[in-house]
């Protein structure tokens, strides 16, 4: 049965089902993460240069440790989440839209994973040795595991979805939603909305980390509006290759 001709229900059975199926990845990879969470531990403190991390109640360890538990569940279950989504609006696309979404479905997850690659060995440890070193010459620095786990798994996951704008911005080029010249006008509002971002993300409000996290989005719109270009083109490449036969 095509889409036209499925019924408001079967859309919901199927919506329903999709969902069902990326819960399950979700739930799979929250649970491997927890079952290694003592080596992700071991890699996340590696980035800050193994700080003596305390919790100081007993409860103190539960909170990380569900955090860190879901963000290695959702890099697990992202590729299936993605998939299924993709899958549920395949129908209603065209043959030229489904082409794309299949060329550039992997690119979702690596987009991601580069992400938390930069944050890890980029933006991690100098934050971290910044926030170690400030006022030393005051009191001795006594990091607790949940600021450091709140620290370091925010920059991940943010930087991680942070590298996706470009994909995304060329995507939506590619099948014609957005326009590079509306990204390019915007460019100074999202200056300002990279600066935002970058007070949020980071624990605390100096400008240096603030600009260590916004760079990076500022950096990321600018691929972005280069590759909405480059979607923008392809169209008319095509339709000249159409065109050349009949002539």
């Amino acid at each position: 049965m095509s889409d036209e001709q499925m019924p408001l229900t079967g859309h919901l059975v199927e919506l329903r089902r999709r969902v069902f199926i990326s819960f399950l990845a979700l739930v799979v990879g929250i649970v491997l993460s927890f079952v290694f969470r003592s080596r992700i531990f071991d890699v996340l403190t590696r980035a800050g240069d193994d700080p003596n991390l305390f919790f100081f109640t007993l409860t103190g360890a539960i909170g990380p440790t569900m955090k860190v538990a879901l963000l290695g569940g959702f890099i697990v279950a992202l590729p299936v989440v993605v998939y299924q989504f993709v899958r549920f609006l395949a129908p209603a696309l065209s043959r030229k839209e489904r082409r794309y979404l299949a060329l550039l479905l992997p690119s979702v997850a690596i987009c991601f994973m580069a992400g938390v690659a930069f944050a890890y060995f980029i933006l991690v440890p100098p934050i971290i040795e910044f926030l170690l070193e400030f006022g030393t010459d005051v009191a001795s620095p006594r990091p607790s595991l949940a600021s450091y786990i709140d620290t370091v798994v925010a920059l991940l996951f943010w930087m991680g979805m942070a590298f996706e704008t470009p994909f995304l911005m060329y995507f939506v080029t590619l099948i014609g939603i957005g326009k590079p010249s509306f990204f390019s006008r915007h460019r100074r509002t999202w200056v300002v909305i990279a600066f935002i971002l970058g007070a949020l993300i980071t624990p605390t409000f100096d400008p240096i980390n603030q600009t260590m996290v916004a760079v990076p989005f500022i950096v990321l719109y600018e691929m972005g509006i280069w590759l909405s270009k480059l979607a923008a083109r392809k169209p008319r490449r095509q339709e000249k290759v159409i065109e050349e036969p009949d002539d």
